[in-house]
């Protein structure tokens, strides 16, 4: 079995509601109906890169199998600094695939043409923004070179190996505190980042649901300032 068909199958397994259930901490997030809804696609981008092997040294996943990620840039109103998967708000008239992609190489510089949409995942909501956002699973096809394409909406683009992020020395519980209230989450500490919220979140469902996660320590906490 490869990475690439666990990707297909789970698809499947959603389409046909048999995929295992999603993680519990979803349910306490909503949107808020009496607003304006936005809706929004991100591009889950996985493939292999051989020149970049990971760091971790345990036989998780295949060395070379990683996924492409951006960071923020500080300077923006939403989520600054934080790391997300490419992707925004649907247009009008726009599919959930077609907007995801399209995203992705306005935010990367990707060549579309290599990338191989597997299939769309369930939409989540994201309260910060009042956003709904479906995740769009897709595979390097053909792959291209990735940048920074305006330093006004990131920092950094960067294809992180998926052994470093399911290496239990890279979990942690990322802690933030809003309004007297402390959420916990799911975080990994990778490529000199926190990722963590919503694409921790996501990130550690998917590999959950693909039984690719390994056990970790749920009592190491990372306090995030926001």
């Amino acid at each position: 079995m490869t990475a690439r068909q666990d990707l297909v199958d789970l698809v499947a397994a959603v389409e046909a509601g048999t995929a295992p259930a999603p993680d519990p901490r979803w349910r306490e997030l909503a949107v808020e109906p009496g607003e304006r809804v936005r809706r929004a696609a991100v591009l889950m981008l996985f493939g292999a890169l051989g020149n970049e092997p990971a760091e971790s040294e345990k036989l998780l996943a295949p060395a070379d199998l990683d996924v492409l990620l951006l960071q923020r840039a500080q300077t923006l109103e939403d989520h600054p600094g934080q790391v997300a998967f490419p992707g925004g708000g649907i247009d009008p008239g726009e599919s959930v695939v077609a907007a995801a992609v399209r995203e992705a190489e306005e935010e990367t510089g990707l060549n579309p043409a290599g990338v191989d949409v597997l299939g769309v995942m369930p939409e989540l909501a994201l309260p910060r923004g009042n956003f709904l956002v479906t995740p769009v699973l897709a595979w390097w096809a053909a792959q291209s070179p990735v940048r920074v394409v305006d330093y006004g909406e990131s920092a950094q683009v960067f294809r992180v190996p998926v052994r470093d992020l399911l290496d239990p020395d890279n979990r942690v519980m990322a802690t933030v505190s809003r309004a007297g209230q402390t959420f916990q989450s799911p975080a990994f500490t990778v490529n000199g980042v926190v990722v963590w919220g919503f694409t921790g979140m996501i990130l550690n469902q998917l590999f959950e649901q693909l039984g690719w996660a390994v056990p970790w320590d749920r009592a190491r906490l990372y306090g995030i300032d926001v």
